[in-house]
């Protein structure tokens, strides 16, 4: 690629300052004064500035006439303009990254976080930090989620532990406990024992409505059952919990969801706990460990433990 001045790419930002005071106050003194430089100095990174270019950048009629731009001066003016003014709003923009108010924040997320959690999270920052560009990416499979914290498209990513990637640096934000969704008007799987808990071994053959077989959460819940003995009959998937607990509702089987999955203000359902129980879920928020990180990163990672819905209590129907 031919270059025309050459010299142009060693300018000093400080040469193109001077040039616009010079411009702006009419003589150099006026400038060494805007400027806190002596007059030579003044002198100086103009004198540099036109070696650069080749060209006299002011006429200098000496007395107390202004000096005043030649044609190459007026060029180059417009365009030293430009690169101080981008270097000002670079400068503003990077105060507002190093306080956490500024830049874009790549947030991966999984649908039952994305309904439970997020909302409260992302209003919280948002209010704290409107500045801040918030681009969040979902999808229900755990390894996506990690590949994309590991190449960088994403700068921090709630996930399913347990995660014990040396890649990343995991914080726990709870325990989710699996539960089984029957129909509120009955359901031939009856609910027994304490707090009208359904067995697993109930489910074994049963018409069951769960999400699709490549989603973290499903494996999670059919290697639970599979270790018990337990192969239910599946008649429908969907990787949509509000189509899940609507099916629930309509009468075509149970559903073993997590319990951040399931709307518990659903009146057409009822939730019940499982004997055994499956082991609960984790919920987590993971960043790349060998990553410096933007405060919006670590203040969203910070919110998240303090939004985490509680999950300690299930809201039972007895039988």
């Amino acid at each position: 690629m031919l270059i025309y001045m050459p010299g142009l790419r060693s300018t000093d930002i400080r040469q193109l300052a001077t040039l616009v005071a010079v411009a702006e106050e009419g003589s150099f003194g006026r400038a060494a004064d805007a400027l806190g430089f002596s007059q030579a100095a003044v002198s100086q990174q103009v004198a540099a500035l036109e070696k650069a270019v080749g060209m006299k950048l002011f006429d200098r009629p000496g007395g107390p006439r202004a000096a005043v731009l030649t044609p190459a001066g007026s060029l180059l003016l417009e365009h030293a303009r430009e690169v101080l003014g981008r270097l000002d709003v670079a400068g503003r923009q990077l105060a507002d990254l190093a306080a956490g108010l500024g830049g874009r924040l790549d947030v991966g997320t999984f649908q039952s976080a994305s309904v439970a959690l997020l909302p409260a999270v992302v209003a919280q920052l948002r209010r704290e930090a409107p500045e801040v560009d918030i681009v969040l990416h979902e999808t229900d499979v755990n390894d996506d989620l990690l590949r994309g914290l590991l190449s960088g498209e994403l700068d921090v990513a709630f996930m399913l532990g347990p995660l014990d990637d040396p890649r990343i640096e995991v914080t726990h934000l709870c325990d989710d406990p699996f539960v089984a969704v029957t129909p509120a008007d009955g359901c031939s799987l009856r609910s027994t024992g304490k707090a009208g808990a359904i067995s697993l071994g109930g489910l074994d053959g049963f018409p069951v409505i769960g999400q699709n077989a490549d989603d973290s959460c499903q494996v999670l819940i059919d290697d639970g059952l599979k270790a018990r003995g337990v192969t239910p009959r599946y008649v429908f998937r969907s990787n949509d919990n509000a189509a899940i607990q609507a099916m629930v509702t309509a009468g075509m089987g149970a559903a073993v969801m997590p319990l951040l999955a399931v709307d518990q203000d659903d009146p057409t359902v009822h939730i019940h706990p499982l004997r055994p129980a499956l082991e609960p879920r984790e919920i987590c928020v993971a960043l790349r460990r060998d990553r410096t990180h933007a405060p919006a990163a670590l203040r969203l990672v910070e919110l998240a433990g303090q939004h985490t819905p509680d999950v300690s209590a299930v809201r039972l129907t007895v039988h």
